[in-house]
């Protein structure tokens, strides 16, 4: 069933367990993990980048952009998340997802030459926090 809304909850580390209905938000590791507001249960990951997603927090909500589009899960599914609330958008064509992931992939490529560029180094990596999330849920899955 599709959601009309999302509860953000600030978290240190995404908990094993992901509820529907909740954006887990790890400002530590820059990443932001929800399962996917159509109902499918598939687990949304949002690295939050200069290039990637960027979140915005008023004190009682959150705004997450870009859209989520969720290409490569069977459902498709593509909504923005509004100050809590799901708006659900039109579907793209393959061809206009393949623009989308093309332009994404420019864009990171121009921000890392940019980096490069002046010599800067981010303390945290984005790329660690997602890699911590993925070794503890494959830990769990695989009960290592």
């Amino acid at each position: 069933m599709k959601q009309r809304s999302i509860t953000p909850k600030f978290v240190e580390f995404i908990p094993d367990q992901v509820d529907d209905g909740v954006l887990y938000i790890s400002k530590k590791y820059d990443i932001i993990v929800h399962k996917c507001c159509c109902g499918c249960g598939e687990e949304v990951v949002t690295p939050l980048t200069p290039v990637d997603w960027q979140i915005y927090h008023n004190g009682n909500s959150v705004t997450l952009s870009p859209s989520v589009g969720n290409w490569n899960f069977s459902c498709r599914s593509h909504y923005w998340i509004r100050r809590n609330q799901i708006i659900w958008a039109t579907s793209l064509t393959q061809e206009q997802v393949h623009h989308v992931q093309e332009r994404d992939r420019v864009d990171k490529e121009r921000y890392i030459v940019q980096l490069n560029a002046r010599g800067c180094v981010k303390k945290r990596s984005t790329l660690h926090g997602v890699w911590l999330w993925l070794r503890k849920w494959w830990k769990q899955f695989f009960k290592l």
